[in-house]
């Protein structure tokens, strides 16, 4: 069951700096983001969970067993990186979170959601299908949480100021997110459904359906060009940078 949103708009949002990863590949580093929304009536949400605690402690042990090291490494992951050491920049502990929201299911996403199970989580229906997370290549090591799941395969309107886009193509169940802010106006936080402003030119190579993705990432370019949105993009390597970041919000 969801928070009782009747009487909610949306007042800011944080962005939240859950490290930086390079990618071997093309030796891009890239920003690991999550996102915290709170609304005029005091509620707050939680969008996605950074990697797994064991990363905190045992970066090299960890990549080794997930099989990460195949795609890239961590650079930068404190405590003060986790979704709790961010939380604490705002003077908010974990408990303070009345809504967590998933985007999809990999690895840089779902990794602390076990610390948020006291809230509901809301997550596209075809990730739940998953028995677990999807995750990283074939790992499959974090079991779903004992918690209250509100699954969605449409897009849906939660409450004035927050529209949930639903986005297959990256991942089976991706997720994007429309946001109007009082003062900033509307801002699209595509997630991974557009990872980099070069990634619609690039075809979206590498997706879980590519077809999907190209789909989607049009409509989300559409949408924005129709309602003006500021996209900030799932992971922008040069885009990264200049966000404001925890403490700071965009209003």
């Amino acid at each position: 069951m969801l928070p009782d949103f009747k009487t909610s708009t949306l007042a800011r949002l944080t962005i939240l700096d859950y490290g930086l990863f390079q990618v071997h590949a093309n030796g891009r580093i890239i920003g690991i983001c999550g996102y915290l929304l709170e609304t005029t009536d005091e509620k707050r949400i939680l969008i996605d969970t950074g990697f797994p605690a064991a990363y905190l402690t045992d970066p090299e042990a960890a990549a080794a067993a997930d099989n990460l090291g195949s795609f890239g490494h961590l650079l930068s992951l404190t405590p003060a990186q986790a979704p709790q050491g961010q939380l604490a920049l705002m003077g908010l502990t974990p408990q303070d979170i009345d809504l967590v929201i998933l985007t999809h299911g990999h690895i840089d996403h779902v990794g602390q959601i076990d610390a948020f199970a006291h809230a509901p989580i809301l997550v596209s229906k075809a990730e739940r299908e998953h028995d677990r997370p999807i995750y990283f290549g074939t790992a499959r090591p974090l079991p779903w949480p004992d918690a209250t799941y509100v699954e969605i395969d449409t897009d849906r309107t939660l409450f004035p100021g927050l529209t949930i886009l639903h986005c297959p193509g990256h991942a089976p169940g991706q997720l994007a997110f429309l946001l109007d802010l009082p003062q900033t106006g509307p801002v699209l936080l595509t997630s991974d459904a557009i990872n980099r402003p070069s990634e619609p030119d690039e075809g979206f190579v590498g997706s879980w359906n590519v077809p999907l993705a190209v789909h989607h990432g049009q409509r989300l370019l559409t949408l924005a060009a129709l309602t003006g949105a500021r996209i900030i993009y799932g992971h922008g390597s040069d885009q990264w940078p200049t966000l404001r970041k925890a403490p700071n919000t965009y209003t």
